[in-house]
């Protein structure tokens, strides 16, 4: 029985994964169409930094997902000193790339408040 619920949780794992590559994919499709739309309205500039704001946004999105199905299954599924070590190295990674982004993004730093002090 524990180990069906192991399995249970490990295929949760991968489908949270799935779910945070499908939203970088489609993030990536949807922005690139948007993107063709604005040129015919705004500068090309300013199409381009809308680009990539909503590129990056998708990205930050999906790296979420991406790390919430690392931690279901290295914790429920195979908890080894090893595979936490991995798991931590592989969120921090991403946490710094989450990081990054927002401050390419929105300017600032994720801690910081916005402008409006929200």
């Amino acid at each position: 029985m524990l180990n069906d619920i192991k399995q249970w949780f490990a295929v949760a794992g991968y489908v949270i994964e799935a779910v945070g590559v499908a939203t970088i994919l489609l993030g990536c499709v949807l922005s690139g169409a948007w993107f063709v739309r604005r040129l015919r309205h705004l500068e090309r500039l300013v199409a381009y930094q809308e680009l990539r704001r909503d590129v990056g946004r998708a990205i930050v999105l999906g790296l979420e997902f991406l790390i919430a199905g690392d931690i279901i299954r290295t914790v429920t599924v195979s908890p080894t000193f090893e595979s936490v070590v991995v798991l931590a190295v592989i969120v921090l990674i991403r946490a710094f790339l989450t990081m990054t982004l927002t401050l390419e993004i929105e300017g600032r730093w994720p801690w910081q408040r916005t402008a409006t002090g929200k």
